[in-house]
């Protein structure tokens, strides 16, 4: 069958190449015309998300702002590259290079394994031609004992490869966990930047599969050098040896290769970009699981099921179509690289390995005796070196092969790059408090003017001034109120706040009561004027629903110190108990099974009691100012009246947001928003503020039952035909109002 298609090619070349050349088009135009589908799918896609069909996920440019620039092999590629492998390996005396070096090493030793094994095969060819038994049978056994340590290397290898990946992820795990808890970047990058969605998502994945790419390329890179490099030496020793020329087989395979990675570089598709994408719908979509899972009560209260599910939906369905469109692509791509790395390479190998034999005259060998002297006319010696020599082609052949498909992988290591540069960029510039967020621009406030309601352009540089004093008082010079969205709150506050001096904040929601305490906790920037404060552990925040960490009773109310920090500070689980005490959750300790007892507190405390744990933090780190926000709402009267005069007795000054007029009394200055981006500070008289909250509570009373007495008065009225001044509206000023708030009410 082979005799036949070589008498067919020799007798009809011409047919032959014009098949192969009609083949070649044929591939290049189904590949064009699915292209060409694809687009137009994809446009019609576009004007369908135009006309309201639009699909929510992450990489939607109208919710999370258009792409810069896709990721590609170049420049910008390169130079992220090195930047991170700086940080993978830190230094040639590091633990990843010595690593590094053990994989390059095994992989040099498989290398001249693989030349050896493809030299003791022509030798064991040659001993069948000769039927030589003997010699058969101890080349046969050496054979086998080679395969002993090449598997044990193939084995190192692969186990270097993955202990290499482990080592640079952990390398770039470490190197991530230090910028994402500096300077409360960990807070500012999901509150007050917008770039980075889904930080989660950066990373775990992209870090695990950023860092597995890297080792997996260098091993199918480094190997397929080597092999080119030693084979194609070898190759040349072998035929100038045997007195034949290289130069003709040098150029053909030099002409294929080139020709080869011109075209699946021409055609390759976009990979880098399309995986990024792909990683961004992965981590969007785990995004909204991760929402359903936070707040799975509040969705069954509502039943808002098929809202949330239709959204996780969504989100699959764009994922599973982003990765439809990545096996399409690769379905033609791959198709062309094995058709001309597969049987085209196979056909120039045949033809470079048959050229020397076929063109030589009066072969030598190496005893110096020709090949045609030999008993068997040199049979045994030319299959010899055919064995060999097409071996290593072939060896030689698939380490090209590798090296020209790993393109495809360079290229989504060019996205997977991309995406782990950004956080790491990210990070830096959120740590030096620059922010960049997608605001609505209204108006743009002018030399530093801010009013109510304005929004600013250039929320990224923050040009105020915060200075952390040695005294003990927290100062607020000019300072304006403002979201991470832009939004001003308050235009310019200004108060200070010394020790002792026990604040109560009130006003309406919205009115910037909270915000105060995130720019004093250095949470918010301060886009202007002068934060003057204590050091942080100076201040403590203390929100309405404590955060309860992973770990025993003991770490809850000594959170966020560990025990040996408790310790150091000479703190023994009794003083603790005391704490316990005052906020009177004394019986935990014994119902929960003792200080060591791990579960899951957030759902083995109530409501009350949670805060309660919350407050107990604070005569455990004992600082100088509370801030506390609306934090014992579920707390008792008795008991919260307890805490708080025990705060005082203590020397913690109290900064409180509350609705509570029981709480009035252990307060000395009052500072009230008015909602409008107004604000007044005084001194609290609590005996005045609450009679006029009793008489408040009187007029209320009585009020309420205005528009029932105005509707009685009607009726009467009408049954005995009479009038009465009181039903015109007039001559009651807003009861029309009074009576339509209180129906509402």
């Amino acid at each position: 069958m082979e005799a036949r298609a070589f008498d067919f090619i020799k007798k009809k070349p011409v047919k032959f190449a014009a098949g192969g050349a009609t083949t070649l088009v044929a591939l290049w135009g189904i590949k064009k015309a699915i292209h060409i589908i694809s687009s137009r799918g994809a446009k019609r896609k576009e004007t369908g998300a135009g006309n309201g069909n639009e699909e929510l996920t992450e990489s939607n440019p109208r919710t999370k702002g258009s792409d810069k620039k896709s990721p590609a092999v170049n420049k910008e590629f390169i130079k992220e590259l090195i930047e991170l492998l700086r940080v993978l390996i830190p230094g040639f005396w590091s633990r990843e290079n010595a690593i590094l070096t053990a994989h390059t090493v095994s992989l040099i030793i498989r290398t001249f394994l693989s030349i050896y094994v493809a030299k003791l095969d022509g030798k064991i060819v040659k001993t069948i031609v000769q039927k030589d038994a003997i010699k058969f049978l101890r080349m046969l056994a050496l054979w086998v004992g080679i395969a002993i340590p090449a598997t044990f290397v193939n084995s190192l290898i692969r186990y270097l490869e993955s202990r290499l990946g482990l080592a640079l992820r952990t390398r770039l795990v470490d190197h991530a966990y230090k910028l994402y808890f500096s300077n409360q970047t960990y807070y500012r990058v999901s509150n007050l930047d917008g770039r980075l969605a889904n930080v989660d998502q950066c990373l775990t994945d992209d870090i695990t599969t950023f860092t597995q790419s890297i080792s997996h390329l260098y091993s199918h890179l480094t190997k397929p050098f080597l092999d080119v490099a030693l084979m194609s030496y070898t190759l040349t020793t072998l035929a100038t040896s045997r007195g034949a020329s290289s130069k003709l087989p040098t150029i053909l395979a030099a002409s294929v290769i080139v020709i080869t990675f011109r075209l699946l570089r021409s055609l390759s598709p976009k990979f880098g970009k399309l995986v990024a994408e792909e990683a961004k719908r992965k981590g969007y979509l785990r995004y909204v699981h991760s929402r359903v899972i936070a707040n799975a009560e509040e969705i069954a209260f509502y039943g808002g099921k098929k809202t949330e599910e239709n959204l996780l939906r969504r989100s699959f369905s764009s994922l599973a179509s982003q990765m439809e469109i990545i096996f399409r692509k690769r379905l033609w791509y791959i198709m062309l690289e094995q058709f001309l790395m597969k049987y085209v390479w196979s056909a120039s190998g045949l033809v470079m390995v048959a050229f020397p034999i076929l063109t030589t005259q009066n072969a030598i060998k190496r005893d110096g005796s020709l090949m045609d002297e030999d008993a068997d006319g040199g049979v045994s010696e030319r299959t010899q070196s055919f064995t060999t020599a097409r071996n290593l082609l072939v060896s030689a052949a698939d380490a090209i092969e590798r090296i020209i498909s790993s393109y495809k992988e360079i290229t989504e290591l060019a996205g997977y790059t991309a995406r782990v540069s950004q956080m790491f960029r990210v990070f830096k510039e959120v740590s030096e408090a620059h922010y960049v967020r997608n605001t609505v621009h209204q108006s743009k406030p002018k030399h530093g003017h801010f009013k109510h309601k304005d929004k600013i352009i250039d929320t990224a540089e923050p040009r105020g001034t915060v200075i952390s004093n040695e005294s003990s008082s927290i100062t607020l010079q000019d300072v304006p109120v403002v979201t991470p969205t832009g939004d001003i709150i308050v235009s310019r506050l200004s108060l200070e706040i010394k020790h002792g001096t026990h604040l109560l904040i009130s006003g309406p929601n919205g009115c910037g009561k909270s915000s105060m305490f995130r720019i004093m906790s250095g949470l918010w920037p301060v886009y202007s004027g002068t934060l003057s404060r204590p050091r942080d552990a100076s201040l403590f925040y203390i929100p309405q629903k404590p955060y309860l960490t992973i770990g025993t009773l003991r770490d809850q109310v000594i959170y966020p110190d560990t025990v040996d920090e408790m310790e150091a500070k000479g703190i023994t689980d009794r003083d603790l108990q005391d704490i316990l005490d005052i906020v009177d959750l004394n019986s935990i300790v014994i119902r929960e099974g003792g200080w060591d007892t791990i579960s899951d507190w957030h759902d083995v405390l109530s409501g009350g009691e949670k805060q309660r744990m919350g407050m107990s933090r604070l005569f455990y780190h004992k600082p100088q100012y509370a801030l506390l926000d609306e934090c014992t709402s579920a707390v008792s009267i008795d008991v919260e009246g307890k805490i708080y005069q025990t705060a005082k007795d203590q020397g913690i000054t109290l900064l409180t947001i509350t609705h509570r007029p029981s709480l009035w009394k252990f307060h000395t200055h009052l500072l009230q928003f008015d909602g409008e981006g107004g604000w007044t500070l005084e001194q609290l008289d609590t005996e005045k503020r609450m009679n006029m909250n009793e008489e408040k509570h009187q007029l209320e009373t009585q009020l309420a039952g205005v528009p029932q007495m105005h509707r009685r008065l009607k009726e009467l009225c009408s049954l005995l035909g009479e009038d009465s001044q009181l039903l015109h509206v007039e001559s009651i000023p807003n009861l029309s109002e009074l009576e339509l708030s209180t129906e509402s009410d």
